[in-house]
């Protein structure tokens, strides 16, 4: 089923050319997904092995989320020749709502699952629980990440320098 936005994206941002609303949307979620979870994952998997408590664990992955998350944004930005000051904005632009809506999503589920934080790096526990929290995080950022790219933000600000 189509969207009424469809059209408007494919003539209002001519980046996108052919490309529909929602492929764009799901390329920007799946991005944004694999810079979180690189984050995420590291993150727990540092606090759990240094026997830190759920929300020492939980700072240190959201901020290598946000880190991994931008980092993903910048680094094709960078190689195109883009200076540093000009895309850090880019990025920030790009990937901050969307990251906000995954790292709430994905620690409020790894916080609601029994045992789950407490889980040991050995344990299926943690992994199965991870892994459900992030593809949870990602279903519900997608509507955010269509939604911001419509109205020509998020992703779409990216969009501009290809």
């Amino acid at each position: 089923m189509g969207y009424p936005e469809d059209s408007v994206v494919q003539h209002a941002h001519p980046v996108h050319e052919g490309r529909s609303l929602n492929r764009v949307a799901f390329s920007a979620t799946a991005h944004c997904l694999t810079g979180c979870a690189i984050g995420e994952v590291l993150g727990m998997i540092i606090g759990t092995a240094l026997g830190w408590g759920d929300w020492e664990t939980i700072a240190l992955a959201v901020v290598l989320a946000f880190f991994f998350g931008y980092s993903l944004t910048m680094l094709p930005l960078l190689r195109s020749g883009i200076g540093l000051a000009a895309a850090i904005p880019v990025a920030l632009a790009a990937d901050t709502i969307s990251i906000a809506v995954m790292e709430v999503v994905d620690n409020a589920i790894m916080l609601t699952i029994p045992g789950a934080m407490e889980a040991g790096l050995t344990n299926l526990l943690f992994w199965g629980s991870l892994a459900v929290a992030l593809v949870i995080a990602g279903t519900v950022a997608f509507p955010v990440n269509r939604w911001l790219i419509a109205r020509g933000r998020g992703h779409a600000v990216v969009h501009a320098y290809h």
